[in-house]
């Protein structure tokens, strides 16, 4: 099939069960047209079709037409001549045994489309948060559903040759990228997995040992560049690369995630439309963290690689409160400033977010701007990796789980209780939080709770690492309540799977979260979520009503409001008192919280939503 990529004209996908009607329409569709079938892990896809004439390569395509019966399609299937190189046409109705369902007709992609992710990071090659994760996944999502689409990120080779890039190539393409007064020289790797092109820009700045933004010693000093050069390679990368055989193209649709892919549509709407190139492409900016917005001083605007005209675009004058001495007049440029007014839309990772961001609390600065954008903002909740957090198949951790079977949960709570060297007690709630030690995830809060916290017979496990003052206190708090707390300093996948699946609660305390994995991780676990009532986890945690639905209950979690030791303890207090003494309560809170569907599918439909959004008006043009 891969030889054939070239002389595709049609695609159609959706992902399904196995014994999905559309799937064995497809699997009839295929048989008929004498095409193997094909599968992809745990989806059942339907493959781009389409015929290849052995003489003059001229390309067909299966086209189909639905029938009077709902139950049949009719199906064009064209068949070559050996020697004439012309082709027949012959039409042929398939008999299926049952109507499509309404659930299998919304996952059908009505255009395909060709997009470009732009991302500093994407897993599994390279991680430091929830932007990995996405850009990691949503692509596969939208490839599945039938779109053509490269992620482009950096190859970070950590100080070393990295065997997470062992299965990419050396495409050969050179370019010259003109910035920072010169033309640096970078290449291009390239990996086809998962039915998504997978681009590195390859270059020395990214080689060196550290996480992609820094080391110990804090973020690199030149980040600005590293990332300028990756923006630049990936305006170029659709036009240069022929992945499959033929290269993207210019109709495309760039989604750049944060500030480091800030740069792309100010290059479009600069540098390539001004001249015919990509006239008809549109950019979405994805903000995962308004927090980070690449601030740099003014006077590194002429190494941007933009025209001079352009410094309005990116910037950006700080308030004389927020300046660092008298003389500062506040003078730089926002990166991220000049994605958010040049982007044909925006999307935040959750319809919380999306509000937030517009107010003075959530907005960093930039409130008044993306008030002024509201029209085109909008938030499309995150979807989680539903194979590698499966508790039915789940390879790290010790006993396996369903909704219809919980036996295991009891049995992982005994293990991570063993583990922890607590006492095995099934009866006391076992409460846990996983993730940065930092401000903005609330540990402070914390911090400040549990002494009066664990007076209640409760055992707390934390697991994370960050700030060096959060993480002594870890270690002397357990030292202190050695039969109650465990502090897990670091960060460990295998630990932090064991550690969602044991725990009956997840504490989520976030000052502000965009989306929050994590409580979307416990609830398919069956762990029950406290949280702040913030941003993504506003979204996705219903807080609990035990007299809704005629008393059967509602809701997945807890979600306290405002941010106080008071009100966290409050939620706490209730969740441990509906453990005790209300266990069929407690159950319905598991099993709603399990069948939530947190799939990138969805995710995946609204996204093709804003695309058709983004082709409403015309992009940007100074």
């Amino acid at each position: 099939m891969e030889a054939l990529r070239p002389f595709y004209s049609s695609y159609f996908s959706v992902a399904l069960s196995p014994s999905g009607s559309a799937v064995r329409r497809r699997d009839a569709v295929l048989a008929e047209a004498g095409f193997p079938i094909h599968r992809h892990g745990n989806y059942e896809c339907l493959r781009p079709m389409g015929c290849v004439l052995k003489k003059n390569k001229k390309r067909r395509s299966l086209l189909f037409k639905e029938t009077d019966d709902p139950g049949n399609v009719e199906v064009y299937i064209p068949s070559a001549a050996d020697d004439a190189g012309t082709a027949t046409e012959t039409f042929t109705t398939i008999e299926l045994d049952e109507k499509e369902s309404s659930e299998d007709k919304k996952l059908h992609t009505i255009v395909q489309r060709i997009i470009i992710f732009v991302t500093s990071e994407a897993a599994p090659y390279s991680k430091t948060g929830g932007l990995a994760d996405v850009c990691g996944s949503l692509p596969i999502a939208l490839a599945v559903r039938g779109h053509r689409v490269m992620v482009v990120s950096p190859r970070y080779l950590n100080g070393v040759s990295d065997k997470k890039y062992a299965a990419s190539f050396d495409t050969g393409v050179r370019i010259k990228v003109p910035c920072f007064g010169d033309q640096p020289e970078v290449g291009f790797f390239h990996e086809y997995r998962a039915g998504v092109d997978w681009v590195f820009v390859d270059h020395p700045s990214y080689h060196r040992p550290g996480n992609p933004y820094g080391d110990e010693n804090g973020a690199f000093g030149d980040n600005q560049f590293r990332f300028t050069i990756l923006c630049h390679a990936a305006c170029e990368a659709p036009l240069v690369l022929p992945l499959g055989g033929y290269t993207y193209g210019q109709n495309c649709f760039f989604l750049v995630n944060d500030w480091h892919a800030g740069l792309v549509p100010l290059l479009l709407a600069a540098k390539y439309r001004p001249h015919g190139v990509y006239k008809d492409a549109r950019s979405i900016l994805v903000i995962h963290n308004l927090a980070h917005q690449g601030v740099e001083p003014a006077a590194t605007y002429h190494k941007l690689g933009l025209p001079p005209d352009w410094y309005g675009a990116v910037e950006w004058v700080f308030p004389t409160w927020a300046r660092t001495h008298a003389l500062d007049k506040g003078e730089t440029v926002n990166i991220l400033k000049g994605a958010i007014v040049t982007v044909d839309r925006i999307v935040t990772v959750s319809q919380g977010y999306a509000w937030e961001i517009t107010t003075g609390e959530g907005g960093c600065g930039l409130q008044d701007l993306l008030s002024n954008r509201k029209s085109v903002l909008n938030g499309i909740t995150n979807g989680i990796d539903i194979d590698e957090w499966d508790p039915t198949s789940d390879k790290h951790i010790p006993f396996h789980y369903s909704i219809d079977n919980l036996s295991g949960k009891a049995k992982c709570k005994a293990a991570l209780q063993k583990e922890l060297c607590f006492a095995i007690r099934s009866e006391c709630p076992v409460i846990g939080f996983i993730g940065r030690l930092d401000y903005q995830k609330g540990t402070d809060l914390i911090m400040m709770a549990i002494p009066e916290l664990l007076q209640h017979d409760i055992q707390f496990v934390m697991l994370g690492s960050g700030d060096r003052q959060t993480e002594n206190w870890m270690r002397s708090t357990e030292s202190n309540y050695k039969e109650k707390f465990r502090g897990w300093v670091g960060f460990n996948i295998p630990v932090s799977h064991r550690i969602t699946a044991g725990c009956d609660m997840l504490l989520m305390p976030s000052r502000f979260e965009p989306c929050g994995l994590n409580q979307l991780y416990a609830m398919r676990y069956a762990t029950v979520p406290v949280v702040h009532k913030t941003g993504g986890l506003r979204d996705t945690v219903e807080n609990f009503d035990p007299f809704a639905e005629n008393g059967n209950g509602r809701g997945t979690g807890w979600a306290f409001s405002p941010l106080t030791k008071e009100s966290m303890l409050t939620a706490l207090r209730l969740a441990i008192t509906t453990f005790r003494k209300h266990k069929a309560s407690w159950e319905g809170l598991m099993k709603r919280g399990m069948s939530r569907d947190s799939t990138w599918d969805n995710a995946a439909l609204k996204y093709e939503q804003v695309f058709e959004w983004a082709l409403m008006d015309p992009p940007y043009v100074k």
